[in-house]
């Protein structure tokens, strides 16, 4: 039969949208090699051009075209053979994760994202592949980022014969067609009107999302009898199809068909939903699977959720985890033009008008969000660094570097980034990094355990104890029977059938006839958890972060274990999934990577210097004990520590020594900064030599800083500070007196008849003393600046008022000229 005829035919049968675009589409890369086809979904975009391509004579090598999806690529490559009359597997193939239908006569081979880059890494040049399709490149995937940025450089270097389309969805294109240096073609498309239907107000709580949906779905059902056809529901997750399923059971017309549709789903089911219902009218709940890689056909009704999930990585604390997010304006665009696609339709959207401007115009890359460990195994089998390849979205720096240190933390890579001998077997098995490391150790031992943690979890409403999963898999009929927790069959059946593929690929590795526990914290060495003191079953990892289970899990009262899956919570991450591990297999296993550490810290909780020998594996602490022989110098430095956090207030004399050299300081002598801040940018040279001895908060309070703090003057400086600020003021009687330099001025009290004969205002550092006189009864009586002032003033009043109060005492007119004195009038005889 010869191919181009029977494509001809069959399209002029049956005309597509995308076919005005194809003649234009066919030149472009006839004078360029390269191209950008935008075009909606429903064009026909994924169907036609690889045919055209082929019909077209561009190439005499196969042509590949990329699917983001398993489902997708199938259902692409059936449809295409079914355009030319055939099967999948002759003209039109297909290969995707544990399937494949190619032959040597196929000439167009669609692949899921994946396999295009083990063929780029495996033979650079690609050998009798003529073109590469990138198809549904706006949905962004890093594989499809990393695909064409490693064909782009192919074709640049080796190929220049390598056509390279990708074809787009969205009007975003413009950035690909530029980083390409390709011609952009648009397609309008074949749409039918759809009229959108919003909410009258926003919804409000996220609880009450799920039966708004329901209720949604019935209405949008009633409404739309008259106009025949299926209905397409869009849901965020499989959780929310099975909860909507079950609402929606008996609450439809017995001619109305659920079919769900996500991408765990048997195929068969998944089939189900994308065929024609001759004998019902279908509704179809889905997953974001729906928006563009499939042909749901006959939809005249889409209802949207306006939800989808995204997976989210944090570099900082080294998980992902799954967050539901409004949907951008793009998807919700896309989903509404599932219901135009044969006639005119309906979207019944659950939200407000209003809220439309707040939804992001486009979803983030991939690589912007995502887990990049992989990415960096793969740049570094290349053997270019991110820069050195034409990303359209270069990876964030912060996720790059902490995936190179997961991947030399696993052996994958050296001190320099380059990939080892370990990390091209890693590199070479279709899993995680994480995975294919334990998979290359363990050998095919491991191969259950690697399936199982690539798969979706097969149990619902169980603890996180790993070992369920893997009774479950090993006996589901027994497990059933003995075990009251759901089972997701067709989770099973995937990983066992992913099971006995992995085995196939792998010899046995050094630690055959490990413990599963084992084996897992070889994949997630920087996850083996530590529980903490306390009821609360809360565990510290070794990467250092947080983790905790539910007070009734099966796993609570374990000492150690290894967090597989978590909620992702960057402060403490709730475990999902688990093993139970002993320190002895911990010590076993990371030997190389427990450090002895001796420990002298000021704990704030206990408030006193502890001294403990410990041994780590990163956070955290497998031995513990008390460090008797600490040298004197290590806890004088951990004593200057809780000084610290006690703080620095000095009393008594060294706070008066402190405020005297501030005074003569500021007035421009020559010492040193005895102010707070100067004193505790400085603790280190003044007061740790006189630490000697001191371990508490208790300890700190007895101690006397004032022998510290005078240590730090030389004899000339104190000489200076007791001439210009003297500690004490000398009375004309020859008693000393304290000086009080705590205030704005020196200040000293003294009796009033003490200093009788003063006719000179003492001064210390240039400032007149405060001084405050007192009566007999020393209570303060005047305070003065300016004693020769208050002598020739308001002397005669307070003289007046003394004399009565206190006939004893001398009370001289002129007191400048009587002598200083303490005591009373002598008695008379």
């Amino acid at each position: 039969m010869d191919c181009r005829a029977t494509i001809g035919h069959n399209t002029a049968m049956e005309r597509l949208p995308i076919d005005e675009a194809l003649p234009a589409l066919l030149d472009a890369l006839r004078s360029g090699g390269r191209a950008v086809l935008q075009a909606p979904p429903g064009a026909g975009k994924t169907t036609r051009v690889p045919l055209a391509m082929l019909a077209a004579g561009l190439t005499p090598g196969r042509i590949v075209m990329l699917e983001p999806r398993r489902l997708a690529a199938r259902a692409a490559a059936e449809r295409m053979a079914e355009t030319l009359g055939e099967r999948a597997g002759e003209t039109v193939g297909y290969r995707i994760r544990g399937e494949r239908k190619v032959t040597r006569a196929t000439r167009i081979e669609v692949v899921t994202e994946g396999i295009l880059t083990r063929m780029l890494q495996s033979e650079p040049d690609l050998p009798g592949i003529g073109a590469v399709i990138f198809d549904e490149f706006h949905e962004r995937s890093l594989n499809a980022d990393l695909g064409l940025a490693l064909s782009l450089e192919v074709a640049g270097a080796l190929r220049d014969d390598l056509f390279l389309v990708a074809m787009s969805a969205t009007l975003d294109a413009g950035p690909v067609a530029e980083l390409m240096a390709a011609p952009l073609i648009t397609s309008e498309g074949r749409a039918f009107p759809v009229e959108t239907r919003w909410q009258d107000r926003p919804l409000g709580a996220q609880a009450r999302r799920l039966d708004a949906l329901v209720d949604l779905v019935l209405r949008a059902e009633r409404e739309s009898r008259d106009t025949g056809g299926g209905l397409l529901v869009f849901l965020p997750g499989e959780g929310e199809i099975r909860r909507a399923e079950a609402a929606l059971s008996g609450r439809l017309p017995a001619t109305c068909r659920l079919r769900p549709l996500f991408g765990a789903l048997p195929f068969a089911a998944q089939r189900a939903a994308i065929a024609p219902d001759g004998e019902g009218r279908k509704v179809v709940l889905a997953t974001s699977i729906a928006e563009t890689s499939l042909t749901i056909e006959d939809v005249r009704v889409v209802v949207d959720m306006g939800l989808a999930r995204r997976s989210r990585f944090d570099p900082g604390s080294g998980l992902s985890r799954l967050v539901t997010e409004r949907v951008t304006r793009a998807e919700a665009t896309q989903r509404t033009g599932r219901a135009g696609r044969v006639a005119p339709g309906f979207c019944y959207r659950l939200w407000s008008r209003g809220e439309e401007g707040a939804l992001a115009a486009f979803p983030p890359a991939e690589i912007e969000a995502a887990d990049l460990t992989g990415l960096a195994l793969e740049l570094a089998l290349w053997g270019a660094a991110p820069g050195e390849l034409p990303f359209l979205t270069p990876p964030p720096d912060a996720a790059m570097e902490e995936a190179r240190t997961l991947l030399r933390m696993l052996g994958a890579l050296d001190d320099k980034a380059r990939i080892t001998a370990h990390g091209r077997a890693m590199a070479a098995l279709p899993l995680h990094p994480r995975l294919a490391h334990m998979l290359v150790r363990g050998g095919a031992a491991a191969a259950p355990l690697a399936a199982l943690l690539a798969e979706r979890d097969p149990l619902r409403g169980a603890p996180a104890d790993l070992s369920l999963r893997l009774e479950a898999l090993r006996d589901p009929g027994g497990f059933r029977r003995r075990r009251p927790y759901d089972v997701n069959p067709a989770a099973l059946d995937r990983a066992r059938a992913e099971a006995k593929r992995l085995r196939a690929q792998v010899p046995s590795g050094d630690m055959a006839g490990a413990s599963d526990a084992a084996l897992v914290a070889l994949a997630y060495p920087d996850r083996i958890g530590q529980r903490r003191k306390g009821d609360a079953p809360r565990f510290v990892l070794s990467g250092g972060k947080g983790a905790m289970l539910e007070p009734d899990d099966t796993l609570a009262g374990a000492p150690y274990l290894v967090a597989l899956d978590t909620d992702g919570n960057p402060r403490e991450a709730k475990l999902r999934l688990a093993a139970q591990i002993t320190e002895g297999e911990i010590r076993a296993l990371f030997a190389d990577r427990i450090e002895s550490f001796e420990v002298c810290a000021w704990s704030k909780r206990d408030r006193r210097v502890v001294a403990r020998r410990q041994e780590r594996l990163g956070a955290i602490t497998l031995d513990d004990r008390i460090w008797k022989d600490v040298p004197p110098a290590r806890v004088a430095e951990a004593m200057l520590d809780g000084v610290r956090d006690l703080g620095l207030r000095l009393t008594g004399p060294a706070a008066r020594l402190a405020a005297r050299v501030e005074l003569v300081r500021t007035a421009g002598a020559d010492l040193p900064d005895f102010s707070t801040e100067g004193l505790v940018s400085t603790i280190e040279d003044w007061l740790l030599p006189m630490l000697d001895g001191l371990r508490s908060a208790e300890d700190w309070r007895r101690f006397d800083p004032l022998p510290a703090l005078r240590a730090r003057l030389s004899w000339t400086q104190m000489q200076e500070l007791d001439a210009r600020a003297p500690a004490h003021f000398e009375t004309p009687l020859g008693r000393r007196v304290a000086i009080d330099y705590d205030h704005a001025v020196p200040e000293i009290s003294v009796r009033l008849q003490e200093m009788f004969g003063v006719t000179r205002h003492p001064v210390v550092a240039g400032v007149p003393l405060k001084v405050t006189l007192l009566s007999p009864a020393q209570r303060p009586i005047q305070i003065t600046r300016d004693l020769p002032g208050f002598w020739a003033g308001s002397y005669a009043d307070v003289r007046k008022d003394m004399r009565a109060q206190y006939p004893k005492h001398p009370w001289p007119e002129d007191p400048t000229k009587a002598d200083p004195t303490l005591r009373a009038k002598p008695r008379r005889g």
